[in-house]
């Protein structure tokens, strides 16, 4: 039998054996049948899976009251007003929706002499605690993070926006998974047409399940081939709070601890967590570190190599002479020797990134050290080309959200380096800027505040300007003009 050829009769034996028929290949399928004390007697069947529920909810609510129960049989309805103990009942809520609620750690009710079900709320599977995520630290703020656990972390937002303005809307995504996905605005601040533009994409989605967060972002995001970001994610519910103060939509994924947040704009990625939890001079101060460390993990392999191989005139003399005997014994060109350094870097770190911690540190301190010096002392790279390799790799773990964009336009501007020199780095840099300023994120153009005109959407951009300096309304979107305030 398929789920969609099952339906429930007055006859609570012949639902218990269609239920059973349904789930006969399942284990953890539990068919429990609980009677009253009445002569005729109350009869009902509880359906739920072992290991998704609370069984002490399912003892104390649900079969204690069955039993001690001694009045005559009643319909569905009734039972739940006067027998069940249960705060949270769905009554006959439709099939679809029945066991979507069911298959996630809910109890389906059926009595005696009534086709209609109930379902009751009794999840009780295992969780974690929203500890701080690992890879979102922050030096002072919230510690909390969110969870794999829906209505948890739908919760954490709501502890911090505590007004009627937050809305939750619930869509279903995955022909298989059914997975449920929560879009978070505040109603009032949102723009409108973005909101429907967003649903409107999630409906669109034709895919046999959702298991992550990064499925919606593959498929409902602007310029899906760029590697620029064009919807943020973020584990920590201080974060999403802001960004829905702002005019942003969040997308929550159940199953995953995730969130989306679009639009998203490149002002974003240079943003830390604990921006707005420390002083602003020293906020500024890191922001144009940032930014700085972008530039240069971009461009000093290229630079590098179109100095040594076209423009050497262009180098000190001592720093030329330093440099070519380092490169003595050397048995590649500079542009293979640059490529073939960053390549070991990039397995090197994603190899201490896939291993267990302890592991992990030691192939870090062994890759780092001992492979880099031997590779130096049999020749076969040049010290001053680990260096800039080295410096390079650091400087990109300062944006770690643009590391998708600075890993491929490294490379592109290495092949750029190569064959013009300076002039291939300018003309590729010319390339990414105009790929840039092409970028959209649900309609809202990639560098909006950046190219705006208005003083107060530039409170927050390369400077972070003090809490007293910033205007009320200080929406990502207040100086775009698309956008009607």
């Amino acid at each position: 039998m398929k789920l969609s050829e099952l339906s429930f009769t007055t006859n609570l034996d012949e639902n218990i054996a269609r239920m059973k028929e349904l789930f006969a290949h399942d284990n953890t399928f539990i068919c429990r049948i609980a009677q009253g004390r009445g002569s005729p007697a109350l009869r009902a069947a509880l359906f739920f899976f072992d290991g998704m529920v609370n069984n002490e909810v399912i003892n104390e609510s649900l079969v204690k009251p069955v039993t001690l129960w001694d009045g005559a049989p009643l319909p569905m309805d009734a039972a739940i007003a006067e027998v069940l103990h249960t705060n949270d009942c769905a009554f006959d809520p439709g099939m679809e929706k029945l066991f979507a609620a069911f298959l996630y750690g809910d109890t389906i009710v059926l009595v005696d002499g009534d086709s209609r079900p109930a379902v009751v709320n009794t999840k009780g599977f295992a969780r974690r605690g929203p500890d701080e995520p690992n890879n979102e630290k922050v030096l002072r703020g919230p510690r909390e993070g969110f969870t794999e656990m829906f209505m948890g972390n739908l919760s954490l937002i709501r502890r911090r926006l505590r007004t009627p303005q937050l809305c939750f809307e619930f869509m279903q995504v995955g022909s298989v998974s059914h997975t449920t996905v929560c879009v978070c605005y505040l109603d009032g601040i949102v723009d409108q047409t973005i909101l429907k533009d967003v649903k409107r994409r999630i409906q669109n989605i034709h895919l046999d399940s959702v298991l992550d967060a990064n499925y919606l972002n593959e498929i409902i995001r602007d310029n899906r081939a760029s590697p620029f970001p064009t919807a943020g994610c973020t584990e920590r519910p201080d974060i999403v709070a802001a960004k829905l103060l702002e005019g942003r939509i969040a997308l929550v994924v159940d199953g995953t601890p995730v969130v989306l947040t679009v639009p998203h704009i490149l002002q974003e990625t240079f943003q830390a967590n604990d921006d707005y939890y420390i002083s602003y001079l020293y906020t500024n101060l890191t922001r144009w570190l940032r930014i700085l460390g972008f530039i240069l993990t971009l461009t000093l392999p290229a630079v590098y190599v179109s100095l040594l191989t076209w423009h050497q005139e262009m180098i000190p003399t001592r720093l030329l002479f330093s440099i070519a005997a380092s490169r003595q014994g050397v048995p590649f060109p500079t542009f293979t020797e640059a490529v073939g350094t960053l390549i070991v870097f990039e397995i090197l770190k994603e190899a201490g990134t896939r291993t267990p911690d302890t592991i992990g540190q030691a192939l870090s301190i062994v890759g780092g050290l001992v492979l880099g010096q031997a590779a130096v002392e049999a020749r076969f790279v040049s010290a001053p080309m680990v260096i800039v390799v080295a410096f390079s790799g650091v400087t990109a773990l300062i944006v770690p959200k643009l590391r998708t964009a600075t890993l491929i336009y490294r490379f592109f501007l290495l092949v750029c380096a190569a064959i013009l020199g300076l002039y291939g780095v300018l003309l590729g840099l010319g390339m990414i800027l105009a790929q840039v300023c092409h970028l959209t994120s649900f309609g809202v153009p990639y560098l909006t505040n950046l190219l705006s005109g208005e003083t107060r959407s530039h409170t927050d951009v390369v400077l972070r300007f003090p809490w007293f300096a910033m205007k009320p309304d200080h929406r990502f979107l207040a100086g775009w003009n698309g956008v009607h305030r």
